[in-house]
């Protein structure tokens, strides 16, 4: 309430639009009544008001959590719906100490310890990259809030949910601060000051990680010789940064400790992989690659796992169709028109079969090159291991016509009109 009438004399002043956004989370048996009490400022200020409801189901990171994520993205969508580049929020120097030492008491690196930017984007939590977070009463202490509002008479609501110990923050705020505040008077902004000096080295942290993930990248890879040549506390710092600039969840010390020690050391001969929440981190000749989970497929088997039932091909025509679904199998077959290809008549004409590999497939891709195994052709292409099992063969009868992630068996192919490509495209 007290950023709101700021706001409004700021905005007034400045001849700025400005806009009051509220989001109803259904939580509490008053979410209605709050409702009505910031329309009805809004309204008496002459401010735009909007609001949004959302649904906060519990997930594993716990109901704050949950309601916290709908809530900015509630907000994020309101401030497009309006225009909206820049939305202030009203954290204060004590939010502010709190999430230090919430941090802290995490076990937070630098990052965490920083706390609260004055300002940000989060794309992240709003949806898009363009709206700025500004956080202007950051330097600003409750009480000193709280004396404002008294002044100016400004009416506030308070949650309920704000005196609950069960929440980790609400214990800190008044079983640990307030004894705090008697023995370190002041302390809030001492922690922010600390907070504002991990915010530094973190930024140092950032410019060490991008200069050694330039030395160390490979493609969209990291070359694992040059990464073991540095320290672990830089391989450590590289391997968060890397993970923050791909947009992927902050893994933890251990984990990071667990994923160098087994993809670093691994024989050479061997496909680890260390899976993350949001990718399967992998090994492939001398590279560290972030694939992204791959999903199961009805009838996918390892050619070399006899125990693996097989399920049978999938037969189907080609009908002069652009492309041909086969969710099954993971993707998309294209038949693409081109001057060398399979004959578009005979292709229509033949009784075709997408399968995967079962292992013994031959193919010859050129004229002058010899007919080869696939597996020796993929490792020839570089196909990741983890990927083979996962490409499709067509065949019409016994004879193979195309392996996707290599191409069509030449033998099949001539120039001319009426030719077609095939074309596989994973989804």
């Amino acid at each position: 309430m007290v950023l709101l009438h700021l706001a409004h004399e700021a905005a007034r002043e400045a001849g700025l639009p400005l806009f009051a956004f509220h989001v109803h989370h259904g939580l509490s048996p008053n979410a209605d009544a709050w409702h009505v009490h910031c329309a009805a400022v809004a309204a008496a200020l002459g401010i735009v008001f909007d609001y949004r409801e959302v649904t906060v189901e519990k997930g594993k990171s716990g109901v704050e959590a949950a309601a916290r994520k709908q809530r900015y993205a509630a907000l994020g969508e309101m401030c497009r719906a309006h225009g909206v580049d820049l939305l202030l929020t009203a954290h204060h120097l004590d939010d502010q100490a709190e999430t230090v030492l919430l941090q802290l008491l995490r076990g937070s690196g630098p990052a965490g310890l920083s706390g609260m930017d004055a300002a940000n984007r989060a794309p992240t939590l709003l949806g898009d990259d363009v709206i700025v977070m500004a956080r202007p009463l950051l330097t600003v202490a409750r009480a000193e809030l709280e004396a404002y509002a008294a002044a100016q008479q400004i009416a506030w609501v308070e949650d309920e949910s704000n005196t609950d110990p069960r929440y980790a923050r609400n214990a800190l705020r008044h079983q640990v601060m307030p004894v705090l505040a008697q023995a370190f008077p002041g302390f809030q902004r001492r922690i922010a000051r600390s907070g504002a000096h991990a915010a530094s080295s973190q930024r140092l942290l950032d410019e060490l990680g991008a200069q050694d993930l330039q030395a160390c990248l490979d493609g969209d890879a990291l070359n694992l010789p040059r990464l073991r040549a540095l320290s672990a506390d830089r391989i450590n710092n590289l391997l968060r940064f890397w993970f923050a600039q791909r947009g992927l969840g902050m893994p933890s010390t251990a984990w990071l400790e667990q994923m160098v020690a087994q993809l670093t050391s691994a024989r050479e001969d061997a496909q680890p992989l260390v899976a993350h929440p949001d990718v399967d981190v992998r090994r492939y000749r001398d590279r560290l690659l972030l694939v992204p989970k791959l999903k199961d497929l009805a009838g996918l088997r390892d050619p070399d796992d006899e125990g693996v039932i097989v399920k049978h091909a999938q037969a189907f025509r080609w009908n002069g169709e652009a492309s041909i679904a086969f969710p099954d199998y993971g993707g998309v077959l294209h038949f693409d028109p081109a001057a060398t290809g399979l004959d578009a008549a005979w292709l229509r004409a033949a009784p075709l079969e997408i399968d995967f590999r079962k292992g013994g497939e031959r193919l010859k891709l050129a004229p002058k090159r010899p007919t080869r195994g696939l597996k020796q052709l993929f490792q020839a292409h570089a196909v990741p291991v983890w990927e083979r099992s996962r490409l499709p063969i067509v065949s019409s009868g016994i004879d193979l016509l195309f392996a996707a992630g290599l191409g069509m068996d030449c033998r099949h192919v001539s120039e001319g009109e009426g030719r077609i490509q095939l074309r596989w495209e994973s989804v």
